[in-house]
């Protein structure tokens, strides 16, 4: 017993080998991916239909709203055909490369500005952009699921994720200063949203096709698999309270956050008095993301990651609410209020994912189930039906306060209703948003850390916790008719020893 027992501990603390730096590095390409499509057509695919293709604001809203909400439908399917797959090549990585093929050239057929105006560009764009969520979708879903059946090593599969947050920031950072500045470098014309998006487009076939070719050497050591259905997926996710609270607060700020996204360019163009300045903004939104993230991670470790959550939610609240006084203290305000909403960004970009891993950790440790494809894939849908219907409420906001749609070669003046419509949901709305997402982030309980291993203690990753030793009791019951017999003393060191 002593010999088998030795066996075990050694075993338990064998090393688990490490990734090769190609494949980390590789899998992070694929945030190139999902860090543009997630930032460029939020940013500037709701302006494009009603300033430069002279959609009207609410079925603009509509155009942009539908094809993402498509996601949540789309999601589980594409995940249950993965987990199905016997394709050569794995489960995951000729998803990617379909995804690949496809996304790049409909991303820029979305952007393509045909002779059309009105109703029938709104439905030239909304075809186009379902197909490219579609093939968004095709890609994203198996990508994510890829670190957790790399490496069943906690600090491997962070090693992976640091990359995968790395290339993100990148990603955002450079598509959104990009499409942008090419999208107004010849004064919103169609022809230089065309430009944009082939430009967007070949960003998109890089860290695809990267992602897809440098994880060809990656291992599988591990398999999970998600509901088939998203009715299956739903009822996992009710009997987990502590994930429906933290994906609710979640929604709730990534919602806040895609109304801001979707208002950034109409802020600028119509309160700051320059289409320009969107440049800018988005620098002092997205710049500290890189910065003030490992602060932020510094943070949550000295005081815990829901304190730290409680923070950013606060300051994103602040700023948005300093953003306010624009109008009357001009760009002055604007930008530090901006800053401040970014330094925040940053916070709920990390935070809640940090609280996620920690539930479904524990959520593993308590069932003894691999449910990870299940919650990441209901968190991605959620997050992905946030920043569309974000866009989807911000043009509501213009078609109700009265907003004029025009096309690039005809601008005409805004109503000053529609102007304090602009203003209000780019700072007053996100601001009672997020608020409104602190009582949910109230009721989220964090999840029991566990304890750290006594010297000589066999761990393993994804170990189910140890139960407490027993009372040590003897091997058989005495019977009722003869009293129990002490051991001697040398019987009961033998008997130690042994166990």
């Amino acid at each position: 017993m002593i010999c088998r027992m030795s066996a075990d501990l050694r075993a338990g603390h064998e090393p688990v080998p490490r990734l090769p730096r190609r494949v980390r590095i590789g899998y992070g390409l694929g945030s190139l991916c999902t860090g543009t499509f997630a930032t460029v057509p939020g940013l500037i695919l709701l302006y494009y239909l009603t300033d430069v293709l002279a959609v009207p604001a609410a079925v603009a809203g509509a155009a942009v709203f539908l094809p993402k909400a498509w996601d949540v439908l789309i999601n589980p399917l594409v995940g249950a055909a993965s987990d199905r797959s016997r394709l050569r090549g794995g489960p995951r990585r000729p998803f990617l490369l379909l995804g690949a093929c496809t996304l790049p050239p409909l991303f820029a057929l979305t952007f393509a500005a045909p002779p059309l105006r009105g109703a029938a560009a709104a439905g030239y764009v909304a075809v186009f952009f379902l197909l490219a969520a579609t093939a968004y979708a095709v890609f994203q879903v198996p990508y994510v699921t890829m670190p957790a059946e790399m490496t069943e090593d906690p600090a491997e599969r962070g090693r992976i994720l640091g990359w995968r947050v790395g290339f993100l920031g990148v990603a955002i950072l450079l598509s959104g200063a990009l499409a942008p500045a090419i999208a107004h470098a010849d004064g919103d014309s169609p022809a230089s949203y065309r430009a944009m998006g082939i430009a967007v487009a070949l960003l998109l076939a890089a860290g695809m096709f990267g992602a897809w070719f440098t994880t060809r050497w990656a291992p599988s050591v591990a398999r999970s698999e998600a509901e088939p259905s998203l009715r299956e997926q739903l009822a996992v996710a009710r009997s987990h309270r502590p994930f429906l609270f933290l994906a609710g607060m979640w929604t709730l700020q990534a919602l806040a956050v895609g109304v801001m996204l979707a208002g950034v360019q109409y802020f600028a163009t119509y309160t700051l008095g320059s289409s320009g300045a969107v440049t800018p903004l988005f620098a002092c939104l997205i710049g500290p993301l890189v910065l003030v993230m490992p602060l932020w991670n510094r943070l949550a470790r000295r005081h815990g990651v829901k304190s730290a959550q409680w923070c950013a939610s606060l300051l994103f609240v602040a700023g948005a609410l300093l953003l306010a006084l624009t109008p009357a203290a001009g760009p002055a305000v604007a930008y530090p209020a901006v800053v401040f909403v970014g330094v925040a960004y940053a916070g709920l970009q990390l935070l809640p994912l940090t609280m996620l891993a920690d539930t479904l950790a524990a959520d593993l440790a308590r069932t003894g189930r691999r449910r990870a494809a299940t919650f990441t894939g209901l968190w991605t849908a959620a997050e992905t039906l946030a920043f569309a219907l974000g866009a989807g409420v911000f043009a509501l906001v213009l078609s109700v306060t009265g907003f004029r749609s025009s096309d690039a070669d005809h601008r005409v003046a805004q109503p000053a209703s529609a102007l304090h419509g602009i203003e209000a949901g780019m700072s007053v709305l996100p601001a009672l948003l997020a608020a409104s997402a602190l009582w949910l982030l109230h009721r989220y309980r964090e999840a029991p850390v566990a304890p750290e291993p006594a010297p000589g203690e066999r761990t393993a990753p994804h170990a189910a916790p140890v139960p407490a030793p027993r009372k040590r009791t003897a091997a058989r019951p005495p019977s009722r008719s003869a009293p129990a017999q002490p051991r001697s003393a040398p019987a009961q060191e033998e008997t130690d020893r042994a166990d």
